[in-house]
């Protein structure tokens, strides 16, 4: 029997929707919501029946029978550190959602929605691999600075989605196999996945690894700390050098690489030479991770919106394609990653995790 799913990834200004029978999308929506309409409510846990009601109503105006549906599925959000999977929304999940334990984030309204639907037409509700899956083993945890553990904070949903399609494709257990993972989008995240598990991450949102199109990545912390004190930046704008405004954005003004890439087309060095840095970059966290395996790896994969510029691609696999073969899976498709997330419980391929 298919089974029919409703994907709900809420976004700080937007809520994605899909609707799905087993892997195949029926429908996609993307609910814009205005400044003026997210700025009225105090908090984000407080925009949750607002989200709802628009949820309901679309799925009403496209003549969707609600009751039809068999399991819906809520983007993760700031939970307690977890191992990856999928998760049943129970009330402690829900309670953590609604907290923010680490942070306040309208990605934690998915699993909240999430199980309000569910529960109103009697069918469960799931989350899958939040960004705060933290697998790492215990020397990955060390920094230098004890007050400064290394966190794991990266693109788990797409990460593990596309490891266990290449896994799945190539008839080899997940578990069994040991990968570097490559993601490459807005931030960069590049992780060791061994048996199953990502057991070393460059923290993709403010702290580690290559510097992408709109964070800084790993900076010279002497340097950071005298600009934090130099009296010429408040916390916040500091911050935002870090996160926001760093990478690409500080660098050319753009965090789009089609712009980049049309900026080297057009014969400008110096977008040529950031981008050659950006390479680079993520080249060396690719060893890393190597490095973090041993030297063995299966397979290399990446993954994110820049695995579509084949000009990137090329050269990254130029410079680590010695380490293993690598497989590209562009792009990231979170709406089918949470459907496959709760179709593997569902279908008993994987056993449902528990908070």
């Amino acid at each position: 029997m298919s089974i029919k799913s409703l994907i709900i990834n809420p976004g700080s200004t937007s809520t994605k929707i899909g609707v799905f029978e087993d892997e195949t999308l029926l429908f996609e929506e993307t609910l814009r919501h205005s400044t003026e309409e997210i700025a009225s409510y105090a908090s984000i846990v407080d925009q949750k029946d607002f989200r709802k009601n628009i949820i309901v109503n679309l799925l009403q105006e496209k003549d969707f029978d609600i009751h039809s549906l068999n399991v819906i599925v809520g983007r993760g959000g700031m939970l307690k550190p977890i191992s990856g999977g999928t998760y049943p929304v129970t009330d402690e999940l829900m309670a953590d959602l609604k907290t923010g334990v680490q942070g306040q984030h309208a990605s934690n309204l998915g699993g909240i929605l999430a199980r309000e639907i569910a529960d109103s037409i009697g069918v469960p509700s799931y989350i899958v691999d939040p960004v705060v899956v933290d697998e790492l083993m215990p020397e990955a945890r060390y920094s230098g600075v004890p007050e400064l553990p290394r966190v794991s904070i990266f693109h788990a949903l797409n990460q593990k989605a596309v490891a266990k399609r290449y896994a799945k494709e190539t008839g080899k257990p997940y578990d069994s196999l040991n990968l570097v993972v490559v993601h490459m989008g807005g931030g960069v995240s590049v992780g060791a996945h061994r048996k199953g598990r990502v057991i070393d991450v460059f923290n993709a949102l403010d702290g580690d690894g290559a510097f992408s199109p709109e964070r800084a990545g790993g900076v010279p912390s002497g340097s950071l700390i005298k600009m934090c004190f130099s009296g010429e930046y408040t916390q916040a704008q500091v911050y935002k050098k870090i996160v926001g405004n760093g990478g690409f954005n500080a660098y050319l003004g753009t965090n789009d690489m089609r712009n980049v890439g049309k900026m080297v087309d057009e014969g400008n060095a110096e977008a040529k030479t950031i981008r050659d840095a950006f390479i680079l970059q993520v080249a060396k966290d690719m060893g890393s991770m190597a490095c973090v395996l041993e030297g063995n790896v299966d397979q290399i994969i990446i993954t994110g919106g820049i695995a579509y510029d084949n000009d990137v691609v090329s050269a990254l696999k130029e410079k680590a394609g010695w380490i293993a073969p690598v497989t590209v899976y562009p792009g990231e498709d979170e709406l089918l990653a949470l459907a496959q997330g709760a179709l593997r419980v569902m279908n008993g391929e994987e056993k449902a995790m528990e908070y």
